[in-house]
């Protein structure tokens, strides 16, 4: 039986090239975690974004799975090892929401730097404070990118025509000094760099990167910018350093836990204390998630399907 499961939100482009393409499938972007498991023993492919985790557990009801896809950047959802022990193919639509990505760190790098969040709330509010909301300009900064897969290049591209000079390291590839990157060492990224942007995967060795040693360790003032993945960051350390002035801004469009103000959450304290602070700035992991990504997504998740299905 070759038949795919869908359990989350996606753009109907997918559906019609599935069908158009002869493969049998069911879309059920509403369905639960219990029903799924209940389900996954009659399909051989899952399509998924962040509905659930994926672990051994959960493959031990799925006899019949051969592949899994996922809707977005990164794999942290899905225990890689286990499928690769069963011999289930993996893949995810890491290209289609670069743009997105690349767009939404300046815009968040750039509202820091303007306090264009700050003047925008105040003016909202009846204030007109000009001289409190004179901004800085980015030209002539340092600007690191942690992390140069689709996302960090996108970045890099995006920042080419604003005079910075942009840093690059990745520890899972090489990279090449060339045009407007320079290639460097851990080392040298965080000691040079007056603005850090992450976007690297959430793994082991990058959880908690971003905690209270790295921050300490800053030899001056930085603004720090984290739309990867929030477990990246350990936000306590980073509340720390901006009240004690080693970090200057901090914009995140993914957080420890979301949403930040549930029930239980281990950060809402913390993030409703943040927020009152025009230092910090926050979106609701959207940043990929624009409607060009929403249906280039769909579109990569459709050809990497034909791909493992060989299917022309």
């Amino acid at each position: 039986m070759n038949k795919v499961l869908l359990v989350d939100d996606f753009h109907s482009d997918l559906m019609q090239g599935l069908s158009e393409h002869g493969i049998d499938y069911d879309y059920l972007p509403t369905i639960t975690e219990s029903e799924i498991r209940s389900r996954i023993s009659h399909y051989s492919g899952l399509l998924i974004r962040s509905k659930m985790r994926v672990d051994r557990s959960f493959l031990e009801q799925a006899p019949q799975l051969q592949f899994i896809g996922r809707g977005g950047a990164g794999l942290d959802n899905i225990d890689e090892q286990a499928c690769q022990e069963k011999g289930i193919e993996l893949f995810n639509a890491g290209g289609a929401n670069a743009d997105a990505v690349g767009e939404q760190t300046l815009a968040m790098l750039l509202s820091l730097f303007t306090r264009l969040h700050k003047a925008d709330a105040e003016v909202r509010q009846g204030l007109w404070d000009r001289d409190g909301n004179r901004g800085l300009e980015l030209a002539g900064r340092t600007v690191g990118i942690i992390g140069y897969g689709h996302a960090g290049s996108a970045v890099a591209r995006k920042l080419a025509g604003f005079g910075v000079r942009v840093l690059v390291y990745d520890k899972y590839k090489e990279v090449q000094s060339a045009g407007y990157i320079e290639a460097c060492d851990r080392v040298k990224i965080v000691s040079e760099s007056d603005i850090l942007s992450f976007h690297v995967p959430l793994t082991s060795e990058t959880r908690k990167w971003v905690d209270e040693a790295f921050v300490s360790a800053l030899s001056k003032p930085i603004w720090l910018l984290n739309l990867s993945r929030g477990e990246v960051v350990d936000t306590q350390a980073v509340w720390r350093g901006i009240q004690s002035g080693k970090i200057l801004g901090f914009g995140a469009d993914v957080l420890e836990c979301e949403p930040p103000m549930q029930e239980g959450s281990s950060i809402r304290e913390l993030i409703a204390e943040m927020s009152k602070d025009y230092r910090c700035l926050f979106a609701p992991h959207v940043g990929g998630w624009t409607h060009e990504s929403y249906q280039k997504i769909s579109s990569e998740l459709l050809a990497n399907t034909l791909a493992v299905m060989r299917v022309d």
